[in-house]
Order: C-alpha cells, then structure tokens, then sequence
C-alpha cells in the first residue's frame, strides 16, 4: 500500500469530530507502529530480557 493511501485509510477510521491535532497525531503513531514491525523483521529489536539488564544498569 502507498503512503498515500495508508494515510487516508488512518483519516478514514478517525471520528468524524477530530482536530488537525488528533489527526497528526494518529498519522504519527502508525508510523511509529510501522517502523517498529519493520525493525522487529529485520532483527533490530532487542529483546525484553536485554531491555530488563540494562534498566537494572541504569536504576543502579
């Protein structure tokens, strides 16, 4: 699916009372959706017990 198409299917699926904000924001947040399923593919994830060592690191 284009960029186009994607973004209207997001508009579409909104309430018909959203603002320029809402809007932005949902389009913001299926990108962000969509660059992660794509990282999660191409094995750049890191996963949850990797996550959890490093917080401990930190909150040392």
């Amino acid at each position: 699916m284009i960029i186009k198409e994607i973004a209207k299917q997001v508009i579409d699926n909104l309430p018909n009372e959203v603002t320029m904000d809402d809007i932005m924001h949902a389009l913001y947040i299926r990108t962000k959706f969509d660059r992660g399923e794509r990282e999660i593919r191409e094995g750049k994830s890191i996963s949850h017990e990797e996550v959890r060592r490093t917080l401990q690191k930190w909150l040392k």
